[in-house]
């Protein structure tokens, strides 16, 4: 059986619930995570979204800024979210899928907005790029994140670093700019290694092969020629699952339509 898993930074949710419509019309992934929904919880479009068939959904959100969360077909045996940085900024949620939702084996799914970190990438004059070190840090410390050899996990999100060279237009025009410093990108890595999570992206699209998720919309009428994008969007398997994940879609497409977000959707299709 396959198991879809999209993670779409929406940079609000209400206001482009109809595009959000639009993917699941098409696509129908089992369950979508959803970052930057800017809502309260109680204005989430649950209607909507229960009309589309996604009854299930968990929720952190807050008025006007960040906010998380995850729309399933199937229901989930738990879910919880973790503060970081000693901040209730809604950045975080993971939900675990099992039996009820057709999965033999359970599977815990994360999913992460971390913060963007400002202009400036100094950590002593900019305090949103300390915050984003910080978080980053966490990451890496935190045992929740840190899955068991058996166990199935996958970790989704804006992560809002382009760690490889290939992950942005140009590495060395990049060196110096927020999302692709070497500071942003060493801490992203050992966040990943110390709990020993697979990028499934570069798993089936290994680089020199350039590969982007978001562009920004300084470049809204020639995004497409200029093409100056960059990878903030991550798919992260556990070695436990990591194997059973076949196929990674990049919907680039939606970065063309009608009021888009920056970013666009990404679709893991998992053999489970």
């Amino acid at each position: 059986m396959s198991f879809k898993i999209t993670t779409w930074n929406i940079n609000s949710v209400r206001l482009r619930i109809d595009l959000v419509a639009k993917f699941l019309k098409s696509v129908r992934p089992d369950v979508l995570c959803l970052q930057e929904t800017k809502c309260p919880d109680d204005a989430f479009p649950l209607k909507r979204f229960h009309r589309l068939g996604y009854e299930h959904v968990a929720l952190n959100g807050q008025k006007g800024y960040h906010g998380v969360a995850i729309v399933s077909r199937a229901p989930f045996e738990s879910f919880k979210f973790d503060n970081f940085c000693g901040k209730t900024d809604c950045r975080h949620m993971s939900v675990v899928l099992g039996e009820r939702a057709g999965l033999k084996d359970p599977l815990t799914l994360h999913n992460f907005y971390v913060p963007a970190g400002g202009d400036e990438p100094d950590p002593t004059i900019n305090p949103k790029f300390e915050h984003k070190l910080s978080f980053l840090d966490e990451m890496q410390a935190h045992m929740g994140l840190r899955p068991a050899d058996k166990e199935r996990a996958i970790l989704v999100g804006d992560l809002n670093v382009a760690p490889l060279e290939h992950d942005v237009w140009s590495h060395k025009q990049m060196l110096k700019v927020v999302s692709h410093t070497p500071i942003e990108c060493e801490k992203l890595a050992a966040a990943q290694k110390a709990g020993n999570w697979v990028d499934t992206m570069r798993v089936h699209t290994p680089e020199p092969e350039k590969l982007y998720t978001w562009w920004s919309y300084r470049a809204m009428e020639n995004w497409r020629v200029s093409d100056r994008g960059r990878r903030l969007d991550h798919i992260w398997a556990s070695d436990a699952i990591a194997g059973e994940v076949s196929k990674i879609k990049i919907f680039k497409d939606y970065r063309g339509a009608e009021k888009p977000s920056d970013h666009v959707p990404v679709t893991a299709t998992i053999e489970v």
